[in-house]
């Protein structure tokens, strides 16, 4: 089995819906997917997401599940260190601030922070993954331990159309690692495409394998930048770009 793990067009965030620089952006998404196989498609129900899928959706002339648990990974609060308030988006930390506690690099601890347990993130992230484990459970692959039992091994893909916050909760529980080194580690443009493979090295064991994070060559063959969202700026200097 193949996962698309797509990300939202460049948000308005305010309004939760798409820029026009990220109307342009699922556009140029689509006319990438209408070529791809896909079997089916689950949707966030953010507003960001069901309009990045629209096209898509339009184009190939299927339908897609729409799923609350692809939405956002916020909503818990919690007491940054550096703000001293309530914050919605658990994970947007500052470097000097998370990586000094190694629980955060540990795949079943990171939620045991005490800023982390005030928020009941462990129970927030194991929502998640438990609804993201039936809906591979519904099509052939079963959770056992830390691999999955291939019950009716395929070769369909399934494509979801989401964020990046839960997509990194998503990622860290497939290869079994903590989601708070990908949050920071890594950055998945608007639009970009992230494939998952399944590996059956014997029979009726199945892992999940990332063959490409974040791409984003729709973008480059349709002459669009990538959006800057989603990152903080290269250099301190640089006044004009996402300082926090």
């Amino acid at each position: 089995m193949r996962l698309l793990l797509i990300r939202h067009g460049d948000p308005d965030y305010e309004n939760d819906s798409l820029t026009p620089k990220g109307r342009i952006e699922a556009e140029l998404l689509a006319k990438r997917l209408v070529h791809e196989k896909i079997d089916k498609a689950y949707v966030s129900t953010m507003g960001r997401a069901m309009e990045t899928a629209a096209p898509t959706l339009k184009a190939k002339g299927m339908e897609a599940e729409y799923r609350d648990w692809l939405r956002e990974f916020s909503g818990r609060w919690i007491e940054r260190p550096d703000k001293g308030k309530l914050h919605n988006i658990c994970w947007d930390w500052l470097p000097q601030d998370w990586t000094v506690h190694d629980e955060f690099y540990r795949e079943d601890e990171w939620f045991d922070n005490p800023i982390m347990a005030a928020g009941d993130m462990e129970a927030y992230a194991k929502e998640i993954v438990t609804e993201f484990d039936a809906m591979l459970k519904e099509h052939g692959y079963v959770r056992d331990g830390r691999l999955y039992r291939a019950e009716r091994p395929n070769d369909d893909t399934i494509a979801l159309f989401c964020h990046f916050g839960v997509g990194c909760v998503l990622i860290g529980h497939l290869i079994g690692v903590s989601p708070m080194p990908l949050w920071h580690g890594f950055c998945a443009a608007p639009t970009s495409v992230t494939t998952i493979y399944t590996e059956e090295r014997r029979e009726g064991i199945a892992s999940f394998r990332v063959a490409c994070y974040g791409d984003t060559t729709h973008l480059s063959d349709g002459g669009e930048p990538v959006s800057f969202s989603a990152r903080f700026c290269e250099m301190y200097s640089n006044e004009d770009e996402r300082h926090d």
